[in-house]
């Protein structure tokens, strides 16, 4: 009876008595998060095994974390994933693509504290951090909105001479790469794949250097969205050394550059003159970001697809 007893109080934790006879509980270590990039839905360390060290500024002491750094190789691995992943996300139904884009949603609702304190930890103040993470869900949902209907913009109904029918239709491009924003880090990272993806392209993205834990945070949800992998492949690492290699890279079919410096852009564009790459350059406003009016403009989606006009006979 004495050895069952015991059994059962092994593991019950300490009374006020034992605290008191100078028994004390041993301290718990908490679990520091191992972070990890999304490549192929895949979490993954950098191939060149390479860190860099960010500061957290809501723990005691200093305390520096550990973020992936992306090699070259890294970078060409990602590409060969988003390349095999376009096809099959390109020949999904418009409408399914919205019905994974509202599951993303979803999961970004269900993770809005997490990703709220990640922001937190990234600098910003908390009402700011929870004003940026409802925006980005909003954003989501609004893309989710946009995926069967922009294409009733797009297209036309072409007047020709002859007994034809012509028909213009937006199809998406491929693979693009992107460099995110530095800031607002996870709504700009999502206002910018958003409206390429909804497209039925698939996208590599070079995260914010100011924030890169958000990215990886966000991540996270991506691989338990619906969303299948290699839709969206998130690196982080320094764009300086990364961006050239996406550059230049023949089945990198566009790129998306935000605030990235002059000199570094203009030797993307040179590298991508290879394969004539499609290459936007802009520098958007951190306020602006949440405008969603001006920032959940089909427009954005048409930045990155391609115009195919179609004949067929018409008859007699």
């Amino acid at each position: 009876m004495a050895r069952a007893k015991d059994k059962e109080t092994a593991g019950a934790p300490a009374r006020a008595d034992e605290r008191e006879n100078g028994f004390v509980p041993p301290a718990r270590l908490s679990v520091r998060k191992a972070y990890k990039m999304l490549v192929g839905g895949q979490f993954i360390r950098s191939e060149s095994g390479r860190y860099m060290q960010v500061a957290d500024p809501m723990s005691l002491g200093g305390t520096k974390e550990n973020v992936p750094w992306a090699s070259r190789k890294d970078v060409r691995d990602a590409v060969v994933v988003a390349r095999g992943a376009w096809d099959g996300w390109a020949g999904r139904t418009a409408y399914n693509r919205g019905q994974i884009l509202y599951r993303l949603a979803e999961m970004l609702e269900a993770r809005q504290g997490e990703l709220a304190r990640a922001l937190e930890r990234g600098g910003l103040e908390a009402s700011r951090a929870a004003a940026e993470t409802a925006a980005a869900i909003d954003r989501v949902v609004s893309y989710a909105g946009w995926a069967d209907k922009y294409q009733s913009l797009f297209s036309s109904l072409n007047p020709v001479a002859g007994p034809h029918f012509n028909f213009t239709v937006p199809e998406s491009m491929g693979v693009v790469g992107v460099v995110a924003p530095a800031r607002p880090a996870l709504l700009g990272l999502l206002g910018a794949v958003l409206p390429i993806i909804t497209a039925g392209n698939t996208v590599i993205v070079l995260a914010s250097e100011a924030d890169p834990r958000t990215a990886l945070v966000l991540g996270e949800a991506l691989a338990t969205s619906d969303l299948p992998g290699g839709v969206i492949n998130v690196l982080t690492g320094r764009a300086a050394e990364l961006l050239p290699h996406l550059a230049k890279h023949m089945e990198v079919a566009a790129l998306d550059l935000h605030e990235v410096a002059p000199e570094l852009a203009r030797k993307a564009e040179e590298a991508a003159i290879g394969n004539v790459k499609r290459v936007r350059t802009r520098s958007i406003d951190e306020a602006a970001w949440f405008d969603a009016d001006s920032a959940t403009s089909p427009r954005w989606i048409e930045r990155f697809v391609e115009m195919k006009t179609i004949w067929h006979p018409s008859g007699v």
